[in-house]
């Protein structure tokens, strides 16, 4: 009996299971939150009273601004595999990374899960798996780009009005020696690739593990000669498309700051984001929940907030960057399972 096609629609017990264990992610994590916040909250009723004065506007706009973080980094993988020469349509590069996201703020050892699920499904859209992984590393190492970009700048920034108390330059040194190191990679790719064939014939080795770790080293060495092809300008613009991501994730937090009245500079918050986002790399729970409530909390408490109004502002960040996005990441899972239509012209 042949195996059915991985774009064929699942019968309806399938659409209900998927459902079944969508609704069983979103239970995880409100139960998670709900372990990870306990004993931080303030009072509910307190809480709930900041949180119905928060103005309508400003939230309207911490929305926008989210959307806009998960657009530009979807607009950075079309723009990744178009440079690499695969092209796939807007909407299904928008499905994967909101499918994505989810997956990697919703399950232990996200990040890496999420990874694998949208190099699958870019190979179902048309890349080659190769190109998948490729675009993988490329953006993780454009992230950290974007990052040291956005503190480099307000760095610069705040030396200009003669103070550096929200930024320390700790933290800098080490993202630069990531990104000099990366730069460093990429540089000796391009220097050993430059006139090497793309395949050469390799000894084959006995026994499963070292015909693994022969296919392993086959696909890293493509993923390298592949990532160390772009041009620099393709580097430059996924670097921009990262920084674009985080500065929109940091305004939707500055936002939601505005929206409940907190008297926090933007100087200030981008201190305790960035200082957040360097916590939140160590994989302590799915999505980081609990450890970056607790952390932004306590940032913006030292910063003059209230315990309230400080926490009723990072619920909203959290429930617009993170908890909402899971159940619209499952939904765009589901989309995803209808066959890939071939682009066209119109859809570059």
């Amino acid at each position: 009996m042949p195996w059915p096609s991985p774009d064929t629609p699942p019968p309806s017990g399938r659409w209900r299971t998927r459902w079944l264990r969508l609704l069983l992610v979103v239970v995880a994590v409100v139960v998670l939150a709900a372990i990870g916040l306990r004993g931080r909250l303030p009072d509910p009723q307190e809480l709930l009273t900041s949180l119905t004065g928060a103005s309508a506007g400003w939230v309207a706009v911490a929305g926008l601004l989210q959307a806009g973080s998960i657009a530009a980094f979807a607009g950075q993988q079309q723009y990744l595999f178009a440079a690499l020469g695969v092209r796939i349509r807007r909407r299904r590069v928008l499905a994967i990374t909101l499918a994505r996201t989810a997956i990697s703020i919703s399950v232990p050892a996200g990040a890496a899960v999420s990874a694998g699920y949208a190099i699958r499904e870019y190979e179902r859209a048309g890349a080659p798996k190769e190109l998948g992984a490729v675009t993988a590393i490329v953006s993780g190492l454009a992230s950290i780009g974007g990052l040291a970009l956005i503190y480099v700048t307000g760095g610069a920034a705040l030396l200009g009005y003669g103070t550096t108390t929200s930024l320390t330059w700790r933290p800098l040194v080490v993202v630069a020696a990531i990104v000099g190191l990366t730069a460093g990679s990429v540089l000796l790719g391009r220097r050993l690739f430059r006139d090497t064939p793309s395949v050469q014939p390799a000894p084959v080795h006995e026994g499963r593990i070292g015909r693994y770790a022969q296919r392993l080293l086959a696909s890293a060495r493509e993923a390298w000669r592949a990532g160390a092809g772009l041009r620099v300008r393709d580097w430059w613009a996924v670097v921009a498309y990262a920084a674009a991501n985080w500065l929109t994730d940091l305004f939707c937090l500055a936002a939601c700051t505005h929206a409940l009245g907190l008297p926090v500079n933007l100087p200030a918050l981008a201190g305790i984001y960035l200082g957040v986002q360097i916590v939140r790399q160590v994989p302590l729970s799915p999505g980081g929940i609990g450890v970056i409530e607790t952390a932004l909390v306590a940032g913006l408490t030292a910063s003059g907030a209230t315990a309230i109004t400080a926490t009723a502002a990072v619920l909203l960040y959290r429930l617009l960057s993170c908890w909402l996005l899971i159940p619209l990441g499952g939904a765009a899972a589901v989309v995803l399972r209808r066959p890939a239509r071939v682009p066209t012209e119109h859809d570059a």
